[in-house]
């Protein structure tokens, strides 16, 4: 690939939904952590120049992970918000502002390079960022303050939000110091980028790529990287 392309991913949380002292990204799945997985898929994107792994300040795990050793993988300490997080990293990213980066979140083990690689295609050739996203399929409704429903969405237009999200290095850099000044709530880099006027591009992708967020979803994850290890 002829752009530069480099990759974040925001690892220094601390999971407490998932309960346990270990940290989600720490968990195992199939012989490898959630982090491992999520690395691996990015370092397999072609062209990908790096990949840059924010990490808690006391993080005791990562230390035991031999592909963080990779030549192409820097490690930064992440802040207390995944904007924080992400804001440390693209600061260490060895790009250039028209760069692009892929941020991808560290429990979301199961990304299929299909769709990545559809993502890239996608806003290179536009010249555009975009997220990985799915389509909602289930009846939505909107809840009052007092649980009661007050209206039902229309379902054709939402989408679950996923990464891989791509943007260019210097805007998203930008995009997010601003909402970081502003203490605007965003709960992901396109939040940001809209925020600053910018246009996101919605990418299908996989129900596959799930976040591992409850225990359960380990169970689902573990079954997805089977079936694709099967069909390998």
């Amino acid at each position: 690939m002829s752009v530069g392309l480099h990759g974040v991913i925001p690892a220094a949380g601390i999971g407490s939904r998932m309960g346990g002292s270990t940290p989600k990204q720490y968990l195992n799945l199939n012989g490898e952590t959630l982090l491992e997985h999520s690395l691996r898929a990015l370092l397999a994107v072609p062209g990908m120049q790096s990949v840059t792994v924010a990490l808690h300040q006391a993080d005791r795990f990562a230390g035991s992970l031999a592909l963080l050793s990779d030549d192409r993988v820097n490690t930064v300490i992440g802040g207390a918000e995944r904007a924080d997080s992400v804001l440390a990293a693209l600061h260490a990213v060895p790009g250039g502002a028209g760069d692009w980066v892929l941020v991808h979140d560290a429990a979301r083990p199961c990304l299929q390079q299909a769709d990545v690689l559809r993502l890239v295609e996608h806003a290179v050739s536009r010249g555009e960022g975009g997220i990985l996203a799915e389509r909602v399929c289930d009846t939505v409704k909107l809840a009052d303050s007092s649980g009661h429903v007050e209206k039902t969405l229309d379902r054709s237009r939402l989408w679950r939000a996923q990464t891989p999200q791509m943007f260019r290095l210097g805007e998203l850099t930008q995009a997010l110091e601003a909402v970081i000044a502003r203490n605007l709530p965003v709960t992901d880099e396109a939040s940001a980028m809209e925020c600053m006027g910018y246009a996101v591009n919605l990418v299908p992708g996989s129900a596959s790529n799930l976040k591992v967020t409850l225990p359960d979803d380990l169970d689902l994850a573990a079954w997805y990287l089977s079936r694709a290890e099967g069909l390998e």
